[in-house]
């Protein structure tokens, strides 16, 4: 027969057990009581969520940002982060930002041929 798990009790009858006892009650007074979880599938989330050995969209275009862009200009850009559908790429050089500003939409066409990547739809130019 398997063991029930003992009954929970709220905080002020947690305090009045141990004020009854003598003992100091431990729990800070803004602390939550949650139901505890399992490790495994809390982990696999935050795995998920932050794409941890996992390929993503943003890899795909930085393995492949000097056949996109070539390779004069992948020296002074870099791109950083999706935000929606639009590509995040910060610039050090003003010639390069207006090299890729005049040829934004063959680059696009580009990116959206890399495998994951068909929703990229713009791409933002930052100094940086």
């Amino acid at each position: 027969m398997p063991k029930d798990p003992p009954p929970l009790f709220s905080q002020v009858a947690e305090e009045l057990v141990a004020s009854l006892r003598r003992i100091p009650n431990e729990i800070p007074g803004r602390m939550r009581k949650r139901a505890t979880k399992e490790l495994g599938p809390m982990i696999e989330e935050i795995l998920l969520k932050h794409q941890i050995g996992r390929d993503s969209p943003e890899q795909r275009v930085r393995d492949h940002w000097i056949e996109i862009v070539g390779s004069a200009n992948a020296q002074y850009s870099h791109p950083v982060r999706l935000e929606k559908n639009s590509l995040i790429v910060l610039t050090s050089h003003a010639v390069v930002r207006n090299e890729l500003f005049h040829h934004r939409a063959t680059i696009v066409e580009k990116i959206q041929k890399l495998p994951g990547c068909g929703d990229i739809r713009m791409i933002n130019l930052r100094d940086g």
